[in-house]
């Protein structure tokens, strides 16, 4: 320990991590919180990026306060320009909140592209990890939605076998336009399966309409399954009336 350290409490990543309290203390003068939240902005190390990260992860009153100071961190997070990025990545692979806040700040500091990666990197992970919330699938999911990239289907579709009804119908709403060939039968297992919930098999139908696969194998199972505005027509395609 040097000199500096001796009488600044410890090293930079020391001083950080003891911040943490402060910064997510959800009680209490606020002016301490927002004090803390200054000092870590001001530090531009990693281990800063990190504490602040934490902010997103608890809700103070009034919430009016609550989302002065999330933009505040944001603002100030960004200011790290691409030395925060290790430290956000981190984040969102550990922490099952904040997701959002996490890709939003991905979104100003990095194209779009790497953006995708670190989702597929992240989905890939989760994909054989439990976790409790399935806030964070959903909102991964969401991203990649709609997105033209190679390495989106396949780390989407295990998220077909998730125990979340929600993130079941994100992941189809991610399928259905990309036409993944690999995905028709998972798809068609999961409409036909007997404990499907309803809001699930219309959202197959959906992502099978979309895609333009047919239904071979189980047509007579998804027959008895089809709901409005969805149909079968003579080749085994799911059309729209």
């Amino acid at each position: 320990m040097g000199i500096f350290d001796l009488f600044s409490g410890g090293s930079g990543p020391e001083k950080a991590l003891k911040l943490k309290p402060k910064v997510t203390q959800k009680y209490g003068d606020p002016a301490s919180r927002q004090k803390a939240i200054q000092q870590l902005g001001e530090m531009k190390i990693p281990e800063a990026v990190s504490v602040l990260l934490a902010r997103f992860t608890v809700t103070v009153e009034p919430l009016t306060t609550d989302a002065d100071e999330k933009e505040h961190v944001f603002e100030l997070i960004k200011g790290f320009g691409k030395d925060a990025v290790a430290p956000i990545q981190d984040f969102l692979r550990k922490s099952d909140q904040a997701t959002s806040w996490a890709l939003r700040l991905l979104g100003a500091l990095l194209p779009e592209a790497e953006i995708i990666g670190i989702c597929v990197d992240t989905l890939n992970h989760l994909s054989s990890h439990y976790t409790r919330d399935p806030e964070k699938k959903v909102v991964l999911l969401h991203h990649v939605t709609g997105k033209e990239d190679p390495r989106i289907a396949s780390a989407v579709l295990p998220f077909l076998e998730d125990m979340s009804d929600d993130v079941k119908i994100a992941a189809l709403k991610a399928l259905g336009p990309i036409k993944h060939e690999p995905a028709r039968e998972p798809m068609l297992k999961l409409l036909t399966a007997d404990d499907t919930a309803r809001r699930v098999q219309t959202a197959v139908l959906s992502a099978l309409q979309e895609s333009g696969f047919g239904v071979q194998g189980f047509r007579e199972k998804v027959e008895s399954l089809l709901v409005e505005p969805y149909a079968l027509d003579k080749a085994g395609l799911v059309v729209k009336r």
